[in-house]
């Protein structure tokens, strides 16, 4: 990243990744859990989501059903974990605030990676390896979480560091394409199957293997017109990519979702309305929130019921409605409505329900809903107003601090969370204590 380098004018975007995020979220504040196989569990503790180095090492897949895991559970001591997306969500935000401390330009993937645009950053450093052990550094020091750096010129070569850096412990967490010879990049990459290139499916690796392109390298040898040929262009930058043409720009701004779905399987079968409306209310309110976040508003909302196809002791039903709204609107008490209106259509007795779940549909950016003549139900300037306070009280206090619908106390639907651990950094209650003596 020298500014007398050759290369020091070419872009350079890094790819930062938490290694095994929600294991390692729950390592950060119960130290016990270190070099123990430990897994993170799907809603209502189904299949593994998430785990630990030891815990791949005993060959255990990802979405394993925990129910046949138990025997193995049980023999080799493994910690079974319930998922806490309140805790999650917090520590990502906070990694990727330390990362912006690094470069402006952040492009937020996911929950645990994100990728940096460097250009312009060259004279901060000597090289791209020292600013990526300063990033590991800084993110262990502050928040517990180890993390892998990989640098590229283009974001499928810094994909591609990143999965090298993880994968090798010669580069101790951090691969920096751009300081390798030529022979060192050719011997890396055909050592790496060609289904490890972003954006490369299943479908397409089997069919790129067919061709005999099995390797990372084979693959970055291969033409690109060849490839769009029998691909498509989407291929054909795909290969550029990886020849360290830069055709993915960073996109710092995620853009608005064109729908919008909360769903969640039952913590146990439920058999009547009421219980059905105080799902449904509590899945249109995060919903909604969603919807708001992003600055948009939405037409119409579809709900769904659906029973168990796996009990098949049990009578089938499933349907779904769509409601429109009489204009564009963000309210929570407008989405409600047409929601319980279309769940008592499609609702039938004499069900075992496992599944509820609401979809917003038509979604537009605010600033461009139309107006109307008429008075518009949800839609005006007071209700804009009511809705940022519950949103700011809720973003404050904690979610559902304040509600549209009330489910009351007792909620049999909501999922199964047998071994959740505290919210240690959203709620003053579970805020870690230390005693000195």
């Amino acid at each position: 990243m020298r500014s007398d380098s050759p290369s020091a004018n070419r872009p350079v975007f890094a790819l930062v990744d938490v290694n095994n995020f929600y294991v390692s979220c729950e390592r950060a504040f119960n130290p016990k859990l270190e070099n123990r196989p430990v897994v993170v569990l799907s809603n209502n503790d189904g299949c593994a989501v998430a785990r630990s180095n030891e815990v791949k090492a005993l060959g255990i897949k990802m979405a394993a059903p925990w129910f046949q895991l138990k025997d193995l559970a049980k023999k080799h001591h493994i910690v079974a974990l319930s998922s806490n997306y309140t805790l999650y969500g917090d520590m990502s935000d906070r990694v990727m605030t330390i990362l912006r401390d690094f470069s402006p330009d952040v492009e937020i993937y996911s929950i645990d990676e994100c990728f940096l645009s460097l250009n312009g950053l060259n004279i901060l450093w000597s090289s791209a390896t020292e600013m990526g052990q300063s990033m590991r550094q800084r993110v262990r020091q502050w928040l517990g979480l180890p993390v892998c750096v990989g640098f590229g010129a283009s974001k499928t070569l810094a994909k591609l560091a990143n999965h090298i850096a993880k994968k090798q412990p010669a580069f101790n967490g951090v691969c920096d394409l751009g300081s390798l010879s030529s022979e060192q990049i050719d011997a890396l990459l055909a050592n790496i199957a060609v289904r490890e290139v972003w954006g490369v499916g299943s479908r397409i690796s089997l069919k790129l293997e067919a061709a005999g392109i099995k390797t990372v390298q084979a693959l970055r040898n291969t033409p690109t017109s060849w490839l769009r040929s029998k691909f498509g262009v989407v291929m054909e930058r795909t290969g550029n990519e990886l020849n360290g043409i830069s055709c993915l720009a960073l996109e710092e701004v995620t853009p608005p979702r064109k729908q919008i779905i909360s769903s969640r399987s039952f913590g146990q079968l439920v058999y009547t309305l009421p219980e059905l409306k105080e799902s449904v209310a509590s899945y249109v309110s995060s919903a909604a929130e969603k919807l708001r976040g992003q600055q948009s508003t939405c037409d119409a909302i579809q709900v769904f019921v659906e029973t168990n196809p796996h009990r098949e002791q049990d009578p089938q039903y499933s349907n779904s409605i769509t409601v429109p709204l009489p204009n564009a609107s963000g309210d929570t008490r407008l989405l409600i409505r047409a929601a319980l209106f279309g769940l008592e259509r499609i609702y039938r007795p004499g069900f075992a329900y496992k599944k509820t779940g609401v979809m917003l549909t038509g979604i537009s950016s605010v600033v461009m809903s139309q107006g109307s003549l008429f008075t518009e139900y949800g839609a005006d300037e007071k209700s804009t107003k009511l809705m940022n306070a519950i949103d700011q009280l809720n973003r404050r206090y904690g979610r559902n601090t304040v509600s549209v619908f009330s489910a009351g106390n007792r909620k049999p639907w909501t999922m199964r969370r047998g071994n959740m651990s505290p919210n240690y950094t959203t709620s003053w209650h579970d805020v870690p204590v230390a005693y000195a003596y």
